[in-house]
C-alpha cells in the first residue's frame, strides 16, 4: 500500500482459531512445540518460552489473557498484527473467512508526489473457485476510467487527486466510508448534486422568505 496502484491485504473476518492443547504445549516449553516454528533455534540459548513476556504482553491492544491454562481472545479487538500467530503456529491460526482489503492510489514521486493508498474497499472475499470476481468487478470500471481520463504518465491516484475521490466512488459504485477520509474536518464544506437534492437547485423565493424573514 506504500507504492502499488491497487494493494490487497490477506486477512479473515471471523475470530482466530485455537488449540488449546498446543497452548499449553507451548507453555510446557515441550521440545515438538518451539517458538515461531523454531525460527531462532541453533542461533544462541534465548531460555525458555515465556507466554506473558514473548506473547500477552506483545499483543497491541492487550486483547489476550491466559487463565486455568486457557488461552482467551477478545477478537473484536484484535488488530490481526498476527505477532501471536507467528509465535505459537501450532496453537493459532487464522479464521476460516478469508479475503482482503483494497486500498488504492499510492505511488512514488512521479507528477504530483509521494502519497500512500487509500482504503477503498474493507473486505472482500477472496475465492479462487470463482476466478476472484468481486475484485474483478471493483477493478474493470477503475481501469476504464482511467484509460478515458488519465493524462500521459499520470498514475491512478493522481487522477484521484485531480477529480476527486468522491468520481471515483461513482465510477465504481461503492458507498463513502469514514475509513476513506484522510484528514478528517479539514475541509467543513459538503457539495451536493442537483439529483441529490430534494427539489433540486429551483427554489420559491417567496416561499423561502416566509420561513426566514430578515
Amino acid at each position: 500500500f506504500v507504492r502499488s496502484d491497487l494493494s490487497f491485504i490477506g486477512t479473515w473476518k471471523d475470530d482466530i482459531r485455537i488449540d488449546q492443547d498446543a497452548v499449553n504445549k507451548y507453555v510446557e516449553n515441550d521440545a515438538g512445540y518451539p517458538a515461531n516454528a523454531g525460527a531462532f533455534r541453533g542461533s544462541r540459548d534465548w531460555g525458555p518460552f515465556d507466554l506473558e513476556k514473548e506473547v500477552l504482553s506483545l499483543c497491541p491492544t492487550k486483547c489476550m489473557m491466559f487463565k486455568d491454562k486457557k488461552l482467551f481472545i477478545d477478537n473484536p479487538n484484535c488488530t490481526r498484527c498476527m505477532h501471536c500467530i507467528n509465535v505459537m503456529p501450532r496453537a493459532l491460526k487464522i479464521g476460516k473467512e478469508t479475503g482482503c482489503p483494497m486500498l488504492i492510489g499510492a505511488e512514488a514521486p512521479t507528477l504530483d508526489g509521494a502519497q500512500m493508498g487509500t482504503l477503498l474497499v474493507p473486505f472482500i472475499e477472496v475465492n479462487p473457485d470463482n476466478d476472484y470476481e468481486a475484485i474483478v468487478d471493483v477493478i474493470e470500471p477503475i481501469w476504464d476510467w482511467w484509460m478515458e481520463e488519465g493524462k500521459n504518465r499520470e498514475r491512478v491516484g493522481e487522477l484521484i487527486m485531480r477529480q476527486g475521490f468522491q468520481t471515483l466512488l461513482e465510477v465504481t459504485g461503492l458507498k463513502a466510508l469514514p475509513q476513506m477520509v484522510h484528514y478528517p474536518r479539514t475541509n467543513p464544506y459538503i457539495s451536493w448534486k442537483e439529483d441529490e437534492v430534494e427539489g433540486g437547485w429551483e427554489r420559491d423565493v417567496d416561499e423561502y422568505r416566509k420561513h426566514h424573514l430578515r
